[in-house]
């Protein structure tokens, strides 16, 4: 494994082959030797700093049916929200109060939410927030819709693909969803001129080592500006209820192993992480991540918006939820950044 990490250092690439063998072999010393060169190479470029973003959660409404998601169209267990253009921007403005220079809107795909309202709110908080970074988190749409965001002041946009594979795809979700049409919007996205993130749900029922191989080969080869991955977690409410928790260990690997790949991305370290494991932000952090996102929805409405069970810090204001983080982050050498931390390929 040793040689395959040094060529990996030295390259930001393997073979498929090789890709795999590192998975396959994910054992305590290797993950410590990636995480050791991970780490040197993303303090490289970011220092001590870790970027933060104000994650807003605007609707827990949506119109697909998921099978790992809590939020599905099929679970009538939900209470159901969605936030008004003005509560929107007082999140914003309560965040931006707190150093946050980049605000993500995050949603379920409402059917109430039109291409008009979201280039509404987008403009609206370009107008008052001129120095921010606006990421939009709001599933697929038409290349038109996308071309509307980015003109009205959207800069990054986030799609994880989940699973490149089709029919792993399918295992994961209802007919009507394909990754074709996925794969379609993230070239969109790219085209139009969005930083572009994707990623993958590690450990989702049905996956398996070459899953996570294709996974790797396309990320290489589409080369975004922002890479997510968190670890499966079951929802109650899901047909995947009963399905085992996705694997910590493999998360940080490939954490590690995508920042050796990509030396400037912004690779967050998820709340899913901090759910799986009280620690797992922290881990994240000291195997590559460069980002975190702390929350700024209305405090009353967090818990509606799960998509997975036990999620972390629902019930804290933002400040406190802000000032913990920054506690955690210096307790491993680290500061929250207020800088917008634009992302590069």
């Amino acid at each position: 494994m040793c040689n395959l990490v040094n060529k990996l250092i030295q390259n930001g690439r393997l073979s498929a082959q090789e890709y795999g063998e590192l998975l396959a072999n994910n054992s305590e010393e290797l993950r410590r030797e990636m995480a050791q060169a991970a780490r040197a190479v993303a303090e490289e470029h970011f220092g001590n700093k870790i970027y933060t973003r104000g994650l807003i959660e605007v609707t827990n409404v949506c119109r697909n049916n998921c099978y790992y998601c809590g939020i599905r169209a099929g679970n009538s267990k939900v209470e159901r929200f969605r936030l008004t253009k003005d509560q929107i921007l007082a999140c914003c403005r309560r965040g931006y109060d707190l150093d946050f220079r980049t605000f993500v809107l995050q949603g379920g795909e409402d059917p109430s939410y039109s291409a008009d309202f979201i280039v509404d709110v987008v403009q609206d908080i370009r107008r008052e927030f001129p120095d921010c970074a606006i990421t939009l988190s709001m599933g697929e749409w038409g290349r038109e819709d996308y071309e509307r965001f980015y003109n009205a002041g959207a800069n990054r946009y986030l799609l994880r693909h989940e699973t490149h594979n089709a029919a792993h795809y399918g295992v994961l979700h209802p007919k009507k969803m394909t990754i074709e049409n996925r794969l379609r919007c993230l070239n969109d996205l790219k085209e139009i001129g969005f930083q572009t993130g994707t990623g993958i749900m590690v450990g989702s029922p049905g996956q398996t080592i070459d899953h996570l191989v294709e996974d790797i080969l396309y990320i290489e080869q589409f080369e975004p500006e922002m890479i997510g991955i968190g670890p499966f977690l079951p929802h109650h409410d899901t047909p995947f209820a009963n399905e085992a928790k996705g694997s910590l260990e493999m998360t940080l690997l490939l954490i590690s192993l995508f920042r050796l790949m990509f030396p400037k991305a912004n690779i967050p370290s998820t709340t899913s992480m901090a759910t799986i494991e009280p620690t797992g932000r922290e881990q994240g952090i000291l195997a590559g991540a460069n980002v975190v996102m702390p929350n700024l929805s209305p405090k009353d409405l967090r818990a509606h918006y799960a998509l997975y069970d036990n999620k972390v810090a629902t019930n804290e204001e933002a400040a406190e939820s802000r000032a913990k983080l920054q506690a955690r982050m210096e307790q491993i050498g680290y500061e929250l950044s207020a800088e917008r931390g634009d992302a590069k390929r």
